[in-house]
């Protein structure tokens, strides 16, 4: 279930892409997690969507500033541990390369990134605060390949001391826990700030409704799929329907094969498509 604007956090989606386009924030969030200082940022207008071509996958980036150095810098947000960012990191950095190399930049001068998951959750398993990685050589791992590029997976349950106290009590807020620092508060009061603002407000409602009719879409299109599949292997319309009204209700494959009579292979291949992913 979506949350009501009144209940979002720093580490929903909506409001951490909110609170981060505004430079007072992101600029020390992101001298905080690299250690580094930054005398300004710049929000290009490909932060919102980088689309390269009709045929490609457009993708969405949550916060994507540049530096005064020319550093790109892309932050993500993500809560839910089924999704695959390692590979998203690389989708992710070959979207943001290839865009350059659209406004004519010879590959020469691709710009310095970091692209930056922080995660809710333990991605690795390792109870590490922060997982960077870097191109190096597998015979020599003091031998850096040099290409630019930057991953690092933040992680707010961690455990080791791996971190300063600042990172720790920025992930420790970001998990959910009271503001511990000057910083935290400032974010805590940002918070505040947006679930009071009536355009954030219409914005969310708007986009929430817009992700349910893309939803409906999916389901619709996907049963109208399992349905036609299932007449193809002699499955009725009326059987078809009880097997996507039985899984949207949470019984497994296993449990309305034997109510239905039908083999596991029949019911998957109907079931498949109902819901389609939504990025």
């Amino acid at each position: 279930m979506e949350k009501s604007f009144e209940e979002l956090q720093i580490k929903d989606d909506f409001m951490f892409s909110v609170v981060m386009r505004n430079p007072k924030f992101c600029k020390p969030f992101l001298e905080r997690v690299l250690g580094i200082k930054i005398d300004r940022i710049e929000y290009p207008k490909s932060q919102e969507t980088i689309d390269i071509s009709a045929d490609a996958k457009s993708v969405r980036l949550d916060i994507y500033v540049e530096d005064e150095k020319d550093t790109v810098y892309n932050i993500e947000m993500q809560t839910v541990e089924n999704r695959n960012i390692p590979k998203r990191t690389r989708y992710y950095q070959g979207m943001i390369d290839l865009n350059i190399l659209e406004k004519g930049e010879n590959y020469k001068n691709l710009k310095q990134s970091f692209i930056i998951f922080v995660c809710t959750f333990d991605l690795f398993g390792k109870g590490r605060h922060i997982y960077t990685f870097e191109n190096r050589c597998i015979q020599d791992s003091e031998l850096g390949l040099g290409d630019g590029t930057t991953k690092i997976i933040l992680n707010t349950k961690g455990k080791m001391d791996d971190v300063t106290p600042e990172m720790k009590s920025l992930l420790n807020f970001i998990d959910g826990k009271e503001p511990e620092d000057d910083f935290t508060r400032e974010l805590d009061e940002a918070v505040q700030s947006v679930r009071k603002n009536e355009k954030w407000r219409l914005d969310y409602m708007t986009l929430q409704m817009n992700y349910q009719e893309k939803y409906e879409q999916g389901i619709e299109q996907g049963i109208e799929q399992g349905i036609e599949q299932g007449i193809e292997q002699g499955i009725t319309v009326g059987q078809a329907q009880i097997i996507q009204n039985m899984h949207r209700k949470g019984y497994t494959p296993e449990q309305i094969a034997d109510l239905v009579e039908k083999s596991i292979e029949e019911v998957e291949a109907i079931i498949e498509n109902r819901n389609p992913m939504l990025l």
